[in-house]
């Protein structure tokens, strides 16, 4: 099972927190950092000291760590031009020399969209642009140097792209496509994905859109065994109940309701936790939600007395 670290930083967090997380991470032997890709923060939290772009922190990061991978979870289709994003998570790529993930997604927190003027049109359209940005993304990336990519969609008009610069990961980085969505969602992933994860879910809902998605790739002529299957789950781990109880009110939870929606308990709960996840749904990775940056230690005891019962 892969832990990964995942990080919400329109909370309330800079660079340079985000950078000590980071390197955290790395050092507490996590396989990855990812971060969310939002502009505003939800919620009574002040935000401060406001959004960090997510693609300029993790090529950042991609300078600052050696190891552990990095990505989003997940980018937006209606903050970037695809053609434009594709340029930039190539370019992170090869300052991470080939550790970047890239998630994306239609969007979805509208507040955001309207408090920054960008347009957020109705689902079935996000979609819509949400297929093309997959589709001129990864076509660019695996367009040959010295030959052209043009596309001509509803949304998007690309002339004689040169394609360039090549990510270092060939083809490309692995994409990665999150969601319950019962149509779209598993075709999508089934053409371009290299994952699924399912955020924030029970585990019978995850197991149904893991299994829409397997049936998808079959329809498609892919085996579903080549897409990975991921969760994410908030999670708050106390060596007794005084210290969970701590960690649970500095991110304004209910102990008992992050038992039931999340990881949290005890070392060993979140242990059989995890282990119920994997053996019931087939997950191989799951992404910890992260949400008090400032409690170090609480990586340190995930990394010391979970991560090494789940490999």
């Amino acid at each position: 099972m892969e832990l990964r670290i995942f990080t919400e930083p329109q909370q309330g967090a800079g660079y340079d927190d985000l950078l000590r997380v980071a390197k955290a991470t790395e050092d507490a032997g996590f396989d990855a950092f990812f971060r969310s890709d939002h502009f505003l923060k939800m919620g009574s939290v002040t935000g401060l000291p406001g959004p960090t772009d997510a693609w300029i922190t993790l090529a950042g990061l991609a300078r600052e760590t050696s190891r552990i991978r990095l990505g989003t979870l997940v980018t937006a289709a209606t903050f970037r031009h695809p053609s434009v994003l594709a340029i930039s998570v190539a370019q992170v790529d090869q300052m991470s020399g080939g550790r970047i993930e890239f998630g994306l997604g239609t969007g979805w927190f509208a507040d955001e969209h309207t408090a920054y003027g960008l347009p957020m049109p109705e689902l079935r359209e996000r979609f819509d642009l949400f297929t093309e940005q997959l589709e001129i993304i990864t076509g660019l990336w695996a367009t040959p140097e010295g030959q052209a990519f043009s596309f001509d969609g509803e949304h998007y008009r690309l002339a004689e792209a040169p394609g360039l610069p090549k990510p270092a990961q060939r083809p490309r980085p692995p994409v990665i496509i999150g969601g319950t969505g019962r149509k779209r969602t598993p075709e999508l992933t089934a053409r371009f994905a290299d994952e699924i994860n399912v955020p924030f879910n029970d585990m019978d809902t995850a197991l149904a859109q893991y299994e829409r998605v397997a049936d998808a790739a079959r329809a498609a002529g892919r085996n579903p065994d080549e897409i990975t299957r991921s969760a994410a789950q908030v999670v708050a781990i106390g060596r007794d109940e005084p210290e969970l109880a701590r960690r649970a009110a500095a991110i304004g939870r209910d102990v008992a309701e992050l038992r039931e929606n999340g990881i949290a308990g005890t070392p060993a709960e979140a242990v059989d936790k995890i282990g119920r996840w994997r053996e019931k749904t087939g997950i191989s990775r799951l992404y910890l939600q992260v949400l008090d940056l400032a409690d170090l230690d609480h990586l340190d005891l995930i990394a010391a007395e979970v991560a090494p019962h789940l490999r």
